[in-house]
């Protein structure tokens, strides 16, 4: 992958019609906005609910179906979660980067397996992470033969149903690897609304702001048509009708902050 990459996407993969109207936008925004790299995001299967009630999703077969239409009748680069190490061979088929959930960061039969695939590998920093002890699973996708790693920042548990971003993560763990903010799940509160997790979408934005200029190689953001109805982690989900406002106003900061860059104060 080159250049500043923006995934963004439903959390999860709803309906036929959900995803592929969320891809529409994205592709528009891929040829307005060319100094940005474009990865369009959704999950088949939602392992980690706070409830087994919860949507999950439609399953895998059902999932790489659909993000093979994105990617092939939209041309947009797809990603997706695997949760189990048989998953990553038929995902990697399919996808351009092979994400890990943050709370199975630290798997090593998991990461070892997508990192065989030859796709490129991200991991979500797990929430009980410190930044620099993912040195640890960067060397484990190393060992497995990844060549092309990136680590994503979710925020740190800080108390409960509270999560809290320390962006010193950022410059930390872009000495290992590539470094993506995700800004929608740091404003996740889990399990927050008993069955299900709540969340502070007004944040997400200022937070990405926040990102990008401390420095950042991407953002990653979910995003919905409607989050009110979303069926899975809708209160932190962008409305899809302002994802093209953010991401111009995220690429305006970029352009400043990538002066300052390479300058250290010590």
């Amino acid at each position: 992958m080159g250049g500043f990459l923006i995934i963004a996407g439903p959390c999860a993969i709803e309906s036929e019609r959900v995803v592929l109207t969320a891809a529409e936008k994205i592709r528009e925004l891929q040829e307005r906005f060319k100094e940005a790299e474009f990865v369009f995001k959704s999950s088949f299967d939602k392992a980690n609910r706070s409830s087994i009630h919860s949507f999950r999703g439609h399953g895998l077969k059902f999932g790489l179906k659909v993000l093979r239409r994105v990617k092939e009748d939209l041309g947009l680069k797809v990603t997706t979660d695997i949760h189990e190490s048989w998953q990553a061979e038929p995902v990697g088929e399919v996808v351009d980067i092979i994400q890990i959930p943050a709370f199975l960061c630290r798997q090593t039969d998991l990461l070892l397996a997508a990192a065989k695939t030859g796709r490129p590998v991200n991991v979500k920093k797990g929430q009980f992470m410190a930044p620099w002890d993912m040195k640890n699973v960067v060397e484990k996708l190393k060992v497995g033969g990844a060549r092309e790693i990136y680590l994503t920042e979710r925020g740190t548990t800080f108390g409960y149903n509270n999560l809290v971003v320390d962006f010193r993560s950022l410059p930390i763990m872009s000495r290992f690897a590539k470094v993506i903010f995700d800004g929608t799940h740091s404003v996740q509160i889990p399990g927050g609304m008993g069955d299900r997790s709540g969340g502070q979408r007004e944040f997400a934005f200022p937070l990405m702001r926040a990102a990008v200029a401390v420095g950042c190689d991407g953002i990653f953001m979910e995003t919905h048509p409607n989050p009110e109805e979303a069926l899975s982690d809708g209160p932190n989900q962008i409305p899809l009708s302002d994802l093209e406002f953010v991401v111009e106003a995220l690429l305006e900061i970029r352009e400043v902050a990538g002066r300052y860059r390479d300058v250290s104060v010590s």
